[in-house]
């Protein structure tokens, strides 16, 4: 129970705890509407003065904002105004300064009184079309125009100049080209200065937008048109000029010669077309005198005729060298003028104005090609063939530039882009013209001036002379004659194999003329053993030129049995020419024995028959006469090659030695006669001593 109880009280105290509690949250909830009831009282009034403050300030506010607006359209009127007042007064204000035009002022200047005029010339037109405001405006904005226009010529002229010739030739010996048309980039060549590039950017645009006008583009034409060919002029000129040893060392040779500074500048990344061809070409005058001097060289070497003229051979080449020059520069002034052009003249009008601009300087190239093709053409009317292998270089030079002077003029007249290709077929087909004339020339030549020593042809000499010239343009030659000779092809399917080969078929052909030729002049000799020396002779000359040249291994592609038809020659001459020694190999054989060997040798010192002796003595005497007879004469025959003559005299030697000998030994010891000293003349020895001075005039 007293659990009970005290559980109780405990409650009862909890629930007085919770009754007071109650009675405080009571008085907080009446405090709390108290103040809720004050605000909303506070608030209503604050609404109420918020009202009234709205009705007070919102018609001030409106008139305000009608005082700004007016405010504003009073600025915008008077600003107008002004400026319509600016148009009034447009035409006294810029007058003068138009006038002057922008040589006096700077163009950028000037170029803002221009846009005062265009403007007010827009407001006439649009607000007072037929006022005489609009007239005066109109009059002075053509001034401007004419102005800008002279401008334009003027900068073109004071600047424009030739490129100077050294810096051409710089850049055809760099390795560095300028970029292909289309490329961003400022790596070409700086015709122009940078500043007066701008300005020029600047007339031209606002010549084409505004003025309605494309009179600057002719007068560009004609400037970068004079410009152009007066720098190919200067380059020839300084070609001309320049003597030749500087022309070869300094102005076609490849290497590092730097142009000076300030003079202008060029860079790039890729190869000049045609550089090869250029240094193939840069020895090409001195081939035919070096190859002289290299066979005169030889001893015993002796060639009658005449050479061809160094000096005429020299100014032909020189032509060559220029002409050479003249298409590069022509190429990468050309890439030039396409560089700088861009930005100048507009789009649509760049690629008219380039076919203009090169027109000049681009007939003047072909008219000299053809002139020079017209020159080869009399030379092949004369026979100076020689003289003809200088277009071989330039027609293999424009065949490797042609890729890229296609791509320079693509976009122009047709006309324009078929003057190349008509002087290359010119030049191809003046070339075909004088190699089939050269064929004919060697297999009718009738020159009856035969070397008296039976030394080398001169018509062999310089047909191998000619052909080794030819060499480094073979594949030149060949393509003139798959699309010029009789069965012409199409040069697309002329591929360098095909070349090649063709020009293997051609010098086969001429060596076969050669041949032939050599072989009926050799029958106008009247001592039987000269024909087959002088045969040797060319045989051996013909077969070390086209080892020593390289020509043996083209011919030998075509036909692998070239070097083995003249080694059979010239065994066959070898064969012929052995002949000669039949009378003394007659004498010292024993065909008619004046005794036998076991006669001769049982009377060794036995009396012999006066026939036994009178037949020994004429024997040796036979001999002698009959050696020394063709000792007087074949000494005199000339063997140039060395290796030639110590072969051909080594076979004597094996030939008539041994046969001597035996002779010599059967007889010497017999006492056929008082005074055998008269019939001994010659020992063995002396024989092969006799034989090794054949050959030898100074023997």
């Amino acid at each position: 129970m007293d659990d009970i109880i005290e559980l109780k009280h405990d409650i009862d105290k909890k629930l007085e705890k919770e009754e007071a509690n109650l009675a405080v949250l009571r008085q907080c909830l009446k405090k709390y509407d108290t103040n809720t009831t004050g605000m909303i009282n506070i608030l209503n009034s604050f609404e109420e003065r918020l009202q009234n403050l709205e009705k007070t300030i919102v018609p001030v506010y409106n008139e305000t904002e009608n005082l700004r607006r007016r405010q504003e359209n009073i600025e915008k009127t008077s600003h107008t105004l002004d400026n319509v007042l600016s148009f009034y007064h447009t035409a006294k204000d810029v007058e003068a300064t138009i006038k002057e035009g922008p040589a006096v002022s700077d163009l950028e200047t000037y170029m803002s009184y221009v846009e005062k005029v265009l403007k007010a010339k827009k407001y006439f037109e649009t607000h007072s079309p037929n006022s005489k405001e609009l007239k005066e405006i109109e009059r002075i904005f053509e001034e401007g125009k004419d102005a800008l226009q002279h401008e334009f010529r003027s900068l073109l002229n004071r600047h424009g100049r030739p490129v100077p010739p050294i810096v051409i030739i710089d850049l055809l010996h760099s390795d560095e080209e300028l970029p292909p048309i289309g490329t961003d980039t400022d790596l070409a060549l700086e015709q122009l200065p940078e500043k007066v590039t701008q300005d020029l950017v600047i007339i031209s645009k606002w010549l084409t937008e505004y003025g309605r006008s494309t009179d600057f583009i002719r007068i560009y034409n004609a400037a970068r048109s004079t410009v152009l060919s007066r720098s190919l002029v200067g380059l020839k000129e300084h070609l001309k000029s320049s003597s030749g040893s500087s022309f070869s060392g300094s102005c076609l040779s490849f290497g590092g010669q730097n142009s000076p500074a300030g003079v202008g500048k060029f860079r790039g990344s890729k190869e000049a077309p045609g550089r090869q061809s250029m240094k193939k070409f840069v020895n090409f005058t001195k081939k035919a005198s070096s190859l002289l001097q290299l066979e005169q060289g030889k001893p015993g070497h002796r060639r009658q005729g005449s050479y061809p003229d160094a000096a005429k051979e020299d100014a032909s080449s020189r032509e060559t060298k220029m002409y050479i020059s003249e298409l590069s520069a022509l190429l990468r002034l050309m890439q030039s003028e396409a560089h700088l052009m861009k930005g100048i003249i507009p789009e649509k009008h760049q690629r008219t104005s380039f076919d203009n601009i090169i027109q000049q300087a681009l007939d003047s190239i072909v008219n000299e090609g053809e002139l020079l093709a017209g020159t080869a053409r009399k030379s092949v009317a004369r026979h100076e063939f020689t003289d003809v292998l200088s277009i071989f270089p330039i027609v293999q030079h424009l065949r490797a530039v042609k890729p890229e002077f296609d791509l320079i003029l693509e976009g122009c007249q047709a006309p324009t882009r078929a003057k190349l290709t008509s002087l290359l077929s010119t030049l191809d087909s003046t070339g075909a013209k004088a190699l089939e004339e050269f064929t004919e020339s060697i297999r009718h030549d009738k020159s009856t001036n035969m070397p008296r020593d039976g030394t080398v042809h001169e018509l062999a000499n310089h047909t191998m002379i000619y052909l080794e010239q030819l060499l480094k343009y073979v594949e030149a030659a060949g393509a003139m004659l798959l699309m010029h000779g009789e069965k012409p092809t199409p040069s697309a399917s002329n591929t360098p194999d095909c070349c090649r080969n063709k020009a293997a078929d051609y010098i086969t052909k001429v060596l076969s003329a050669l041949g032939l030729n050599l072989s009926n002049k050799a029958e106008t000799y009247s001592d039987p053993a000269l024909r087959p020396v002088f045969m040797l002779n060319n045989f051996n000359y013909i077969i070390k030129a086209l080892t020593r040249s390289g020509l043996l291994d083209i011919l030998s592609k075509w036909n692998p049995q070239i070097a083995t038809f003249y080694e059979s020659q010239i065994l066959e001459q070898k064969r012929d020419y052995s002949k000669s020694w039949s009378k003394v190999l007659h004498i010292i054989l024993e065909v008619d024995k004046p005794m036998s060997q076991q006669r001769a040798a049982s009377q060794d010192n036995a009396k012999l028959k006066d026939k036994e002796r009178q037949n020994i003595k004429d024997r040796f005497t036979g001999f002698n006469k009959a050696l020394e007879e063709i000792y007087r004469v074949q000494k005199t025959y000339a063997m140039p090659d060395s290796e030639l003559r110590a072969s051909l005299i080594a076979e004597n030697k094996e030939y008539m030695v041994p046969r001597y000998t035996l002779f010599y030994e059967k007889y010497s010891n017999l006492n056929f006669s008082k005074n055998k000293a008269k019939y001994l003349k010659y020992e063995p020895v002396d024989v092969g001593a006799l034989l090794d001075k054949f050959f030898d005039a100074s023997a």
